[in-house]
């Protein structure tokens, strides 16, 4: 087994101890673990400002060259088995945490007493050196337990973020395939080179659907969105008209792969199918600043609201189903862009229109 394997099997041990966020939090709890132990071993209207000092530098470094030291075991750390890498985390602590502990009373003896000159030896502090062990091991234990356990709900996060996503992206509605099925049959008699471009067609959805999540030049997706409407095309005729409205956009930008597509099929499903006379689709795409812009509208069907109780199983399911993929494609944008990117949709004199709204992602 490879290590990228064993990785992606028991995923991040700890967070990145070495990233801005977490170096500014590690010095603010170190401060704070000091000014607390000064407290404790003085009376706070004589506060001794040395000793509260001492206690920082002492503190911050083994803080900072601990965090140091475990980023520089991550690569091992997320190959190894979760005991196996606490003892290792936890053991470089306490090393560190004695080693700094020895280093302080030899450098706070230099500056009291001339050693080097007078060629006196190191007066130890073994119950310093103790106290100092017994409190990293309690510190320790507690940080690098809640940081184990935070990191272990992000991965879970993660996980359950991807399991959508691959979901969504394997999710082909039967009917769809169906109707592209008997298509192809009518058309391979009349028109056999279409019903052989339209199995091109299907095969590159597929293989779309069924590829890594991951981010394709905008492109890309647009040609899967022509492929897939090339087909549903074949079926609707003259009800589905589609107006393209793509501005100049940058060659080398990227979107979550299958962004669009699902989007164009509800609009389809969800607007076009229901009415009679079909009606025509609207995509606009564009992008100004650092901002990609898209649009997607379509008629729908203006009927009368209806009361949960009197809902048929079918509307349940169509309602039911129009709200996942949009919150499916939502959860999509998050794992890719955070909070920088939204969804949005509005429904306005019998138009449907979904937003996205994204930072471009050229990389």
């Amino acid at each position: 087994m490879t290590a990228a394997n064993l990785k992606n099997n028991h995923g991040e041990f700890l967070p990145n101890l070495c990233s801005p966020q977490a170096i500014l939090l590690l010095v603010l709890a170190a401060e704070l673990i000091a000014v607390l132990m000064t407290i404790n071993n003085t009376h706070l209207p004589h506060l001794n400002w040395d000793l509260l000092g001492l206690y920082s530098i002492q503190i911050q470094w083994i803080s900072l060259v601990s965090a140091m030291a475990i980023c520089r075991l991550r690569p091992w750390l997320n190959r190894w088995p979760p005991l196996k890498a606490g003892l290792a985390s936890y053991g470089t602590v306490l090393v560190i945490t004695i080693v700094f502990s020895l280093f302080g009373q030899v450098i706070l003896q230099a500056f009291t007493t001339p050693i080097f000159i007078s060629k006196q030896q190191v007066q130890l502090d073994f119950w310093q050196l103790l106290g100092n062990l017994i409190t990293a091991v309690i510190l320790a234990g507690i940080s690098l337990r809640y940081l184990y356990l935070q990191q272990q709900l992000r991965n879970q996060q993660k996980a359950e973020l991807e399991a959508r996503i691959q979901a969504l992206q394997s999710r082909i509605r039967p009917h769809f395939l169906f109707n592209s099925m008997n298509s192809i049959a009518s058309l391979i008699v009349s028109d056999p080179e279409m019903a052989e471009r339209v199995v091109e067609d299907l095969a590159e959805l597929f293989r779309a659907s069924l590829a890594e999540p991951t981010l394709i030049p905008i492109e890309n997706e647009i040609t899967l969105c022509r492929r897939y409407l090339e087909i549903e095309q074949l079926r609707l005729g003259k009800r589905l008209t589609v107006d393209w409205q793509i501005a100049q956009l940058n060659n080398a930008l990227k979107i979550p792969s299958l962004m669009l597509q699902p989007l164009v099929e509800n609009a389809i499903f969800h607007g076009i199918e229901p009415l009679v006379k079909g009606g025509n689709i609207s995509i606009k795409i564009s992008q100004a600043k650092n901002q990609l812009m898209i649009a997607i509208a379509n008629p729908y069907p203006l009927i009368k609201k209806i009361q949960p109780s009197n809902l048929t199983p079918t509307d349940n399911h169509v309602g039911r189903h129009n709200h996942m993929a949009l919150d499916n494609i939502r959860h999509r944008l998050q794992v890719h862009y955070g909070s920088a990117a939204r969804l949005s949709s509005s429904e306005e004199h019998g138009i449907f229109t979904t937003y996205i709204f994204c930072p471009l992602s050229p990389e």
